[in-house]
């Protein structure tokens, strides 16, 4: 019997911690799927906040991490599901990365 030899990428060792940090978080999870929705387009802070239902603060923290409330290495950004684009003179746009997509399809998949 022949074994598979090839090694996780960094990515899918940390497959894991993403789909905990999801489970953690309602917010986190919410604001994934609305990115994916919307995708490929970014949105800002604010309209995220507006169509996921909480506030910017919220937003702000799971997709970058604030103290205790949301950890740094369970933001949207560390774990690779979020991407932070540039859009002119201190806007900041959210998107989904290639990776985000892919686990959000598997989180839906097994509502």
């Amino acid at each position: 019997m022949q074994e598979d030899n090839r090694l996780e990428s960094p990515i899918d060792m940390k497959r894991p911690l993403v789909i905990r940090a999801l489970r953690r978080s309602s917010i986190r999870k919410k604001i994934a799927e609305y990115l994916f929705e919307i995708s490929p387009s970014c949105s800002y802070t604010s309209e995220i906040a507006y169509n996921v239902r909480t506030t910017p603060t919220n937003v702000i923290g799971a997709i970058r991490g604030m103290n205790l409330r949301y950890r740094e290495e369970e933001s949207l950004l560390s774990l690779d599901i979020v991407e932070e684009k540039s859009g002119g003179k201190n806007i900041r746009l959210y998107g989904l990365t290639p990776y985000g997509k892919e686990i959000v399809e598997n989180v839906i998949d097994k509502k």
